[in-house]
């Protein structure tokens, strides 16, 4: 990635919170302290393709989790709530 490119990324996640529409490799890319709150909800898919194309609220179903509550630790631990 180029530094103009990192340097948007980077100003994006700072102004944007987690959301339910963000596939999990989103989510992962922006706020990698958010891995250990997706290994504790037992979803353990951060390398999978699925991740690639699988927003965090169709993650969340499939495995039967609470989505908002598990959104507001993915917040939380990356530092927005």
């Amino acid at each position: 990635m180029n530094k103009i490119k990192m340097k948007k990324t980077k100003e994006i996640a700072k102004k944007e919170t987690i959301r339910k529409d963000m596939t999990l490799a989103e989510a992962v890319g922006r706020y990698p302290k958010t891995i250990p709150v997706f290994m504790k909800y037992g979803m353990h898919c951060m390398g999978c393709p699925m991740a690639m194309q699988e927003t965090i609220e169709q993650g969340a179903e499939v495995h039967g989790i609470d989505l908002k509550k598990m959104l507001k630790d993915l917040n939380e631990a990356a530092g927005k709530k």
